[in-house]
């Protein structure tokens, strides 16, 4: 109970705005391979999906992901969630040229019955999510797979973007390089003055770092697999950061 307890502390801290804002300034902008990723994002749900006319965001930060689908399919409706109101603050300006068709939701997913918050839409054609189903505990990772396979239609697409573990501590430790070395460009490009030094001091000394609880995308797509999703595939890795996800089956 405690340790579950401890978990669930750790990973509310991303209700705060002080550190929301310090991701989104510090840290979101400088993951390592972004653009490519999105990139390939939109190339699986162009291979998967003829028309997107729902779409789910889900711990959606900023928004980015979404973002990016509606410059794809620009009369898409889209659904934002996320436990944050400065995450959502930050979408909803990001996503002012789609208001009309974006509904933003504060609410928790590591909670029961969090997709009541959706209200009711049509099954999604496109549920993805970037960086945010690593806090949870392994098992309730599974269960919100298990719900996002009930949210699609069928053959729709889920896609996780996701920080996930290494399989050594060669990888940790090339990520961990990788990671500092791109916060360190972001801030240069940015007119930061701080050295690479204290970067990667405050990277080791992050407040958010608790909350991580990361799992081999080998399990998690295995996870996928005895769901039901076809088509399971890790469609990129570099070290710990990883896109995997599935395709709902057409006959369910």
């Amino acid at each position: 109970m405690q340790q579950q307890s401890s978990q669930e502390k750790a990973y509310k801290v991303w209700q705060s705005a002080e550190l929301a804002q310090t991701f989104l300034r510090g840290v979101r902008g400088a993951i390592p391979l972004a653009a490519e990723q999105i990139d390939v994002i939109l190339r699986l749900i162009k291979l998967t999906q003829k028309q997107v006319n729902e779409f789910l965001d889900l711990g959606c930060g900023n928004g980015v992901l979404g973002q990016a689908i509606y410059q794809a399919y620009p009369s898409a409706k889209g659904y934002f969630l996320d436990i944050s109101e400065t995450m959502i603050a930050s979408a909803r300006e990001n996503l002012k040229d789609y208001r009309q068709q974006s509904q933003l939701i504060v609410s928790d997913f590591s909670q029961s019955g969090w997709f009541n918050s959706l209200g009711n839409p049509e099954k999604f054609d496109v549920i993805v999510s970037g960086f945010a189903i690593h806090h949870q505990p392994n098992a309730q990772k599974k269960s919100i797979y298990q719900t996002i396979y009930g949210l699609l239609k069928p053959g729709g697409i889920f896609l996780n973007l996701e920080h996930v573990s290494s399989c050594s501590a060669l990888g940790e430790r090339a990520f961990d390089q990788l990671f500092v070395d791109s916060l360190y460009q972001f801030h240069q490009q940015h007119g930061s003055q701080q050295s690479r030094a204290e970067i990667d001091h405050q990277y080791y000394n992050r407040a958010d770092k608790m909350a991580n609880i990361l799992t081999l995308v080998e399990h998690q797509c295995q996870w996928l697999r005895e769901i039901g999703f076809q088509d399971v595939d890790c469609f990129m890795k570099i070290f710990e950061i990883a896109l995997f996800g599935g395709i709902k089956p057409l006959m369910v």
